[in-house]
C-alpha cells in the first residue's frame, strides 16, 4: 500500500513537472525573423542597428497583441501602442543568432516575457505617467527615424558629390540615435529591476553612441529626479534643452524639479513653455495645478486641475496629492473631483 502511494506521488510530481500547458503557463516566449536588405551606402553595423529596431518592433506589438487578450491587461485600458512602448522597458529581446554577407542581413531573436511580472510591471508603469510618457515619446521617436531613414537610403541612391555626404551624415547620425535608444530602454529595464548601477552603465553607453540625442539627457535626469538627486536631473535637462529648445518633455520635468525644490516662479515659467510646446500635456497642467494650489493661487490651480482631467480622466485619482490641501475645501475642488 505505502509503495503503491509512493509510486502515485512520484507520477504525479512528474505530470506536474512535465506537463507542457503546466510547465509553460507563466512564462510566454516569442521568436522573430528579420532580413535587412542593405543598400551600397550601408555598413554592417547599420544593417544590423535597423534588423534589430524592426525585429524589436514586430516581437513588441506581438507580445502586445497576446497582452491584450488577458482580462488584467484589459482592464488597464491601454492601447496597442501603448502597451508596446511600456513593455520596451520591461522585456529585454535577446539575439539568437544573426547573419551577415555584406548584402544581406539577417537576425533571429526572442523576447521571454513571465506573464505575471509583465502585468505588475505594466501596472507599475501605466500609473507613473511620466517614465511611460517618456517611452511613448522613445517608441515614436525610433518609429520615426526607420521611417525616415527608409527615405534617406533612397536619396542616397540618386544624390552625388556634396548633397550625397550631407545626406550620407544625416542617415549615418540617426543610426546613432537608434542605437542610443536600445541602450535608453535598457535603462528603463534596469531601472525596473532597482540595478542602479547598470542603468548608470546604460546611459553613458547611450551618450556614447549619441551624446547629441536629447531625449537621452532629459530620460536621465528623470531617473536622477525620481531617486531625488535634483540637482544632477537640472544639470540634464539644462542640457537636453540646449540640444533641443523644443523638447516639451524635458522643460515639464525640469518645472517639477524645481516645484520639489520650492522653486515655484521657475517652476511655473518651465510648465508655460512646457503647454505651449504640448497643449495637450495632461501632465504639464497637473504639475502647474500643483504649483499654483502650493503659492495659494487656488483659481488657477482649480483651472489647471480641471484642464488636467479633461485632457487624462485618470489625473482626478491623482488629486489626493498634499500639493493640493490649500484648495481642498473650496466648493469648485469638490465639484471637480465629484465630492
Amino acid at each position: 500500500m505505502t509503495s503503491t502511494l509512493a509510486r502515485i506521488t512520484v507520477l504525479s510530481f512528474l505530470f506536474l513537472l512535465f506537463s507542457p500547458h503546466l510547465a509553460s503557463a507563466e512564462t510566454k516566449t516569442f521568436i522573430k525573423e528579420y532580413i535587412y536588405r542593405a543598400s551600397e551606402d550601408d555598413s554592417r553595423n547599420s544593417s544590423r542597428v535597423t534588423a534589430m529596431r524592426e525585429v524589436k518592433r514586430l516581437l513588441l506589438e506581438e507580445l502586445g497583441t497576446y497582452l491584450e487578450s488577458i482580462t488584467e491587461v484589459k482592464n488597464f485600458q491601454l492601447t496597442k501602442d501603448q502597451l508596446t512602448s511600456l513593455t520596451a522597458g520591461i522585456v529585454k529581446t535577446e539575439i539568437v543568432d544573426e547573419k551577415w554577407d555584406g548584402h544581406i542581413y539577417w537576425i533571429k531573436t526572442k523576447i521571454s516575457a513571465d506573464e505575471g511580472e509583465v502585468i505588475k510591471s505594466i501596472d507599475s508603469l501605466r500609473k507613473d505617467r511620466e517614465k511611460s510618457r517618456e517611452l511613448e515619446e522613445v517608441r515614436k521617436r525610433s518609429d520615426a527615424i526607420l521611417e525616415e531613414n527608409k527615405k534617406l537610403r533612397e536619396e542616397l541612391k540618386f544624390a552625388k558629390g556634396e548633397d550625397k555626404e550631407k545626406v550620407q551624415v544625416k542617415y549615418n547620425k540617426a543610426i546613432k540615435e537608434l542605437s542610443a535608444i536600445e541602450w535608453v530602454e535598457s535603462g528603463y529595464r534596469n531601472y525596473q529591476k532597482g540595478d542602479f548601477e547598470a542603468v548608470a552603465h546604460d546611459f553613458e553607453k547611450a551618450f556614447e553612441m549619441d551624446p547629441t540625442y536629447s531625449q537621452t539627457h532629459t530620460t536621465r535626469g528623470m531617473f536622477h529626479a525620481s531617486r531625488g538627486e535634483y540637482n544632477e536631473a537640472i544639470v540634464d535637462f539644462n542640457e537636453a534643452i540646449e540640444l533641443n529648445p523644443r523638447d516639451a518633455l524635458a522643460y515639464l520635468f525640469r518645472g517639477k524639479v524645481y516645484g520639489a525644490l520650492g522653486k515655484y516662479n521657475e517652476a511655473i515659467v518651465d510648465l508655460n513653455k512646457a503647454i505651449e510646446l504640448n497643449p495637450r500635456d495632461a501632465l504639464a497642467y497637473y504639475n502647474r495645478g500643483k504649483t499654483y494650489s502650493l503659492i495659494g493661487d487656488r483659481t488657477r490651480a482649480v483651472q489647471d486641475l480641471s484642464k488636467a482631467i479633461k485632457l487624462h480622466p485618470e489625473a482626478r485619482s491623482l488629486a489626493d496629492d498634499p500639493a493640493f490641501d490649500n484648495i481642498r475645501n473650496t466648493p469648485e475642488f469638490r465639484r471637480l473631483i465629484g465630492k
